[in-house]
């Protein structure tokens, strides 16, 4: 049953990033609205509304075909050119940021939700529509049903009002990486409390898992999530560990060596330990905060490119990398899961030395030529090197990465003043 339920937990979370979920799951309730309305109906509830309320029902068929019409066809329009809108942002983000934005942006439920609307309020009056005869008399028509239509039509164009200030807002790079931000930081907070819950002993005395029993993955994909009790239990009926030796995040290949474990295990089990992982086509911050450092830095290494040339974003984004490099100096690099006060499953990770090679050497790759954004990268090496760090080694990544960014930006600069000025700047540090 928990299976049945992690794999209904997956799906879902799959399928809730999707652009056409809401809209699909908005257009069913509108569709099951407008049987309803029609029940009701049946039931006479226009003619209530008539003995008490004569001024809201309409008086004969042809205005209520043409009122309905002339609503259905706005709300296509309307529908048409915000779809539209959605995929010039999408197509904008993608040429000028980093493709790697697009499952984040399509996954904004703002505008599914809006387009949701839309198309059920469009499929409501089309079946409202089939209800209405030129020749009906007021006391025929369906009156609630009319009025509850026009009510969702005015609802319809206070939401696309709110969409066009929404994608105003959505298309400014500055709002993309701040959301960027805020999904990696809350993530990576998520891990930091999980670590202070537990004993760091725990953690520390995992035993070494080269010479366990290696066992490949069934399937591929992006290795997503892990349901931790469940992989317990497993655990702890076959009284062993297990190590997942691919980090969260990554690319898991089919028939790829993923599961090692201290005691031998049958096909079953290790069937039962990859049913309780979560693999995805797709990758988002949400559930993995490696991939924000790794959209923020294209987003600047971009920025850097001749083609849009844009410093000021790519110094916004160092920011934003200054702040996630200081909260993942809060982490330690152990990756032991501890549950119920055991320390039975290790995840392999990206360590702290590995993400700051990662994106420093993006950054000085395509960066080390401008003086002032070699600076900034020296404020944000000085800032992180100030920090309390979980393990001391943090801080000899910093120095290190430090020394290969002054020995490449030196041979780049053409000017002795920007050498000298780099060198004043790095002597502070």
């Amino acid at each position: 049953m928990k299976n049945i339920y992690n794999r209904i937990l997956a799906f879902y979370n799959t399928i809730e990033g999707k652009i056409a979920f809401y809209p699909t799951l908005l257009a069913f309730i509108g569709v099951n609205f407008a049987f309803a309305m029609a029940a009701l109906e049946d039931r006479g509830v226009s003619n209530y509304l008539l003995d008490y309320f004569p001024q809201l029902i309409l008086q004969d068929g042809d205005t209520a075909l043409t009122i309905i019409s002339t609503c259905i066809g706005g709300l296509i329009s309307m529908m048409v050119f915000s779809f539209s809108m959605v995929m010039l942002l999408l197509s904008q983000a993608s040429s000028n940021f980093s493709p790697r934005l697009l499952p984040g942006l399509i996954s904004d439920r703002k505008n599914q939700v809006i387009l949701g609307t839309y198309l059920a309020t469009i499929l409501y009056m089309i079946f409202i529509l089939f209800s209405i005869e030129p020749e009906d008399k007021k006391y025929t028509l369906p009156g609630l049903s009319i009025i509850i239509g026009i009510v969702l039509t005015v609802v319809c164009l206070a939401a696309f009002i709110y969409f066009i200030h929404n994608m105003s807002q959505s298309i400014q790079i500055s709002n993309i990486i701040d959301k960027i931000y805020i999904q990696s930081k809350k993530r990576l907070q998520e891990n930091i409390d999980q670590e202070t819950q537990n004993d760091p002993e725990l953690s520390k005395n995992f035993p070494d898992t080269s010479g366990w029993h290696s066992y490949k993955s069934s399937k591929s994909g992006y290795f997503q999530n892990i349901s931790l009790k469940n992989i317990a239990e497993i655990c702890d009926e076959h009284d062993t560990r297990i190590h997942l030796t691919v980090p969260k995040g990554f690319f898991i290949l089919s028939d790829a060596n993923f599961i090692t474990s201290e005691k031998e295990l049958d096909e079953l089990t290790v069937e039962k330990i990859t049913s309780n992982i979560s693999f995805s086509k797709d990758e988002l911050v949400r559930d993995n905060y490696i991939l924000a450092f790794k959209q923020i830095t294209e987003i600047a290494v971009k920025a850097m490119s001749p083609g849009i040339n844009d410093p000021g974003t790519c110094i916004n984004a160092i920011d934003y990398l200054t702040e996630l490099f200081a909260l993942r100096m809060k982490k330690n690099n152990t990756g032991v899961l501890v549950n119920d006060g055991k320390a039975q499953i290790k995840i392999s990770i990206v360590t702290f030395e590995e993400l700051a090679y990662n994106v420093m050497a993006s950054l000085r790759t395509y960066c080390k030529h401008d003086p002032i954004i070699v600076q900034k990268l020296i404020w944000m090496l000085s800032y992180l090197k100030e920090q309390v760090a979980e393990d001391t080694s943090y801080n000899e990544v910093i120095i290190r990465e430090l020394g290969v960014l002054l020995k490449e930006s030196k041979v780049a600069f053409d000017t002795n003043i920007d050498i000298e000025k780099v060198a004043d700047m790095a002597e502070k540090v």
